[in-house]
């Protein structure tokens, strides 16, 4: 059976419909060769030497914000610039939110694959989706995790809609998440030297889905990945990552580790972000390492309307340009912009850059 395993190609991996979980129950021994990737992409770069490098992804406290609002702003406009990464801190919300969340995100995957697949589906209107192949059609080789996808705003799914298991804990964190977005965008329009309402006026809290990953432990770690390396397709995305680890940041051509914190958030921009500043913030690449611990378990919330209906048009903030720093990117709407993010896969090339403003050398 192990054997079998080893040698199994997308289609029979497919068939069986029990995720890579379904695997790992099988006990292999062996990674399929499905989720093999090449050497070189699996390639951990890091430099010999580190005196004088800061690799360490900023952190920043929200605890004193009402106090030091000016100095936090500072902060998050040097890490939204120079890293695209940092991690929040006494951000408001419980600890035992967090918990909840993770524990609940882990109570739906570790369901029998019979309940499970009650929720796969291919209907693009559903609010609620379990998906054990989501690379599918975007990765290719695969990535070593299952996942599944809660839509939040602006049409929610009903409670009915999100399994027991997850349920109670999905609909709480969602209304915590959406209070420290409100916050982030009001300090990020701050950072961009503009009135703090700005980005939600051009309603980029408008859209927010979650995108919840169970990763289980890997077999042959180093012969694949969790999540291959890509940048997001969202304005801002909010990740609670558990302590295992495996988050890595592609930063001055280094993997840098973002390191777990008991209770804090990762913050990072994305490609919706990079657009409307014109390259003054950054959507930068990332990834996460499978690893033999786990399950390690992940919940990303992604501000974007994703392929629903959004007739909003984002362009470079006009506040921002001059002669000296034109548009660099074309206008798009999200629903647009999505699809050929999706249809691109995870190859590890922003889908930015079919927006560049492509100028004539004088």
């Amino acid at each position: 059976m192990t054997e079998s395993y080893g040698k199994m190609g997308m289609p029979a991996f497919v068939s069986t419909k029990a995720g890579v979980k379904g695997l790992v129950d099988a006990e292999i021994t062996e990674l399929p060769r499905v989720f093999h990737y090449p050497p070189s992409t699996l390639s951990n770069n890091k430099p010999s030497d580190t005196s004088g490098l800061n690799l360490t992804v900023p952190i920043i406290d929200f605890g004193e914000i009402s106090n030091e609002r000016n100095i936090i702003v500072s902060k998050i406009k040097d890490a939204a610039e120079n890293w695209g990464f940092f991690q929040v801190i006494n951000h408001g919300v419980p600890l035992n939110v967090l918990e909840d969340i993770k524990q609940g995100v882990r109570r739906f995957h570790e369901e029998d694959h019979e309940v499970k697949n009650k929720y796969c589906s291919t209907d693009v209107n559903e609010r609620f989706v379990y998906n054990n192949n989501i690379d599918l059609l975007r990765s290719s080789p695969m990535n070593w995790r299952d996942s599944f996808v809660c839509y939040i705003a602006p049409d929610a799914a009903s409670p009915d809609e999100i399994p027991v298991a997850c349920r109670d804990a999905v609909m709480r964190y969602s209304k915590h998440v959406m209070d420290v977005g409100a916050l982030l965008f009001q300090l990020l329009s701050e950072a961009l030297g503009l009135n703090s309402e700005i980005l939600k006026k051009m309603d980029c809290l408008k859209g927010l889905f979650m995108l919840c990953h169970y990763f289980p432990p890997c077999p042959q770690p180093d012969l694949t990945l969790g999540i291959s390396t890509h940048t997001d397709n969202s304005f801002l995305t909010l990740l609670l990552q558990d302590q295992i680890g495996g988050l890595q940041v592609l930063h001055k051509d280094y993997w840098v580790d973002v390191t777990p914190i008991h209770g804090a958030l990762v913050v990072n921009i994305g490609d919706f972000m990079q657009l409307i500043t014109n390259v003054k913030f950054s959507s930068v690449e990332h990834r996460v390492r499978a690893n033999r611990d786990g399950p390690r378990i992940s919940v990303a919330c992604f501000f974007s309307s994703n392929l629903f209906p959004n007739s909003t048009v984002y362009e470079p903030i006009k506040e921002l340009l001059s002669d000296e720093n034109p548009a660099k990117y074309r206008d798009m709407t999200i629903p647009e912009y999505t699809a050929g993010y999706l249809a691109g896969g995870f190859n590890g090339k922003s889908h930015l850059s079919k927006y560049e403003i492509k100028t004539c050398p004088s």
